[in-house]
């Protein structure tokens, strides 16, 4: 799978040169989760991505939609020429995602902690359902300054929402500084386990770690589970992981699209 989230992290990159700036950062730490998502643990079909009892995925932060295309791509969902039309006249691939025009987005993201609120809705309803499927969601660190993060976290583990799991892209960085700058979660764990949730932090960029971690989670009955991915802004390009906070959305030009490309060979 080190392979394919390299093609993914390559196909992030085109997407957004395609336009010629983007949510480069928080794309590329995010590529290694979603390929041991929808290579390992999720039950979908790109051929019929409104299949009944899917898994779902909400990516709460929605500006990492970049990333999510491109592992909709490698999958099959869309085309790679339907890849480089991010944000343009028409496209079905806007800057945020949108389960309203890009197949195999099951809601529409970007106003920060919404995304994780309508995960545990769908968890709810899931189990409503009797269906097995595991809703699965991706939050930010900055994100969680938002306080309906917290709000619908409660909720969820007040139901025993065991088939729900989320992950925190802990790369330490916002659109404007630091996370610690700003208003940092001071011992995320211990601040999830409070919450109720079943928790396990990791090297989020490590395809073995991500895997355990899902089986795990998958394991345990009766909470929500927490999978805490601490990850580099930017992994996989060194001169993006390099630019620090200033990879939050940044120009690509060719030269640097070209360069990317070959680091990821």
């Amino acid at each position: 799978m080190e392979q394919i989230a390299k093609e993914i992290r390559a196909k992030t990159f085109e997407c957004i040169a395609s336009i010629g700036q983007g949510h480069i950062g928080g794309s590329l730490s995010i590529v290694d989760v979603l390929t041991v998502l929808y290579y390992k643990h999720m039950n979908v079909d790109p051929k019929n991505p409104q299949m009944n009892g899917r898994d779902r995925l909400v990516v709460s932060k929605g500006h990492a939609g970049p990333a999510v295309y491109a592992t909709l791509c490698q999958k099959g969902y869309i085309s790679h020429r339907e890849l480089l039309t991010l944000n343009q006249f028409k496209t079905n691939l806007p800057s945020h995602c949108d389960m309203n025009k890009t197949p195999g987005i099951d809601m529409t993201t970007g106003s920060l902690g919404q995304g994780i609120s309508c995960a545990v809705g769908m968890a709810i309803a899931a189990k409503l359902a009797n269906d097995h499927a595991y809703i699965y969601c991706i939050i930010g660190d900055g994100e969680s300054q938002e306080g309906q993060v917290w709000e619908a976290s409660m909720y969820a583990a007040q139901k025993g929402l065991d088939n729900f799991i989320v992950f925190l892209d802990n790369n330490g960085m916002q659109i404007d500084n630091y996370t610690k700058n700003i208003n940092g979660l001071i011992d995320p764990i211990k601040k999830w386990e409070s919450f109720g949730f079943f928790v396990q932090s990791i090297n989020g960029n490590s395809i073995d770690e991500i895997d355990c971690a899902i089986i795990n989670a998958k394991k345990n009955k009766g909470m929500p589970s927490m999978i805490i991915l601490n990850t580099i802004k930017g992994k996989g390009v060194p001169f993006i992981e390099e630019a620090g906070v200033n990879n939050h959305s940044m120009p690509i030009s060719l030269e640097q699209l070209n360069k990317a490309l070959e680091e990821l060979k």
